[in-house]
């Protein structure tokens, strides 16, 4: 399986695995493909610059140390990647989610998420309770 992780997700991989729900499996083997968008690091970023995520480390070392040993895969941000988030119907109003919406769909690939708002877009999602 090869599947987009939700900033969120990620952050529970690192800190807290058993609140991945039934995904947690998944997640785990090895033999899956996991992305984390460059939109998930720049949140990472603005919410710890923020004040509203405490890392025990700067973004700027945290966020490629701990890509490294999950084993999670880069996924870069193209214009198209943006367009397709903009055009998006405003049913989510964090752009974000909505950049993540709009590369699982472009990519065919799931969205894991905890966020339910996300049902209202046409993608697939692997939600974690």
């Amino acid at each position: 399986m090869k599947a987009l992780l939700d900033t969120h997700v990620w952050l529970r991989m690192l800190t807290a695995p058993e609140r991945l729900g039934t995904q947690r499996p998944a997640i785990e083997d090895a033999g899956n493909r996991l992305l984390l968008s460059a939109a998930s690091t720049w949140e990472i970023a603005v919410k710890h610059a923020t004040g509203r995520l405490k890392l025990p480390e700067p973004p700027g070392s945290y966020v490629p140390a701990r890509m490294r040993s999950t084993g999670v895969e880069p996924l870069h941000i193209s214009p198209a990647n943006t367009l397709a988030a903009g055009a998006l119907p405003p049913l989510h109003r964090d752009p974000f989610d909505r950049l993540l919406v709009a590369q699982a769909q472009q990519l065919g690939v799931p969205l894991l998420t905890a966020d339910p708002v996300l049902r209202g877009y046409d993608v697939e999602l692997l939600l974690i309770a």
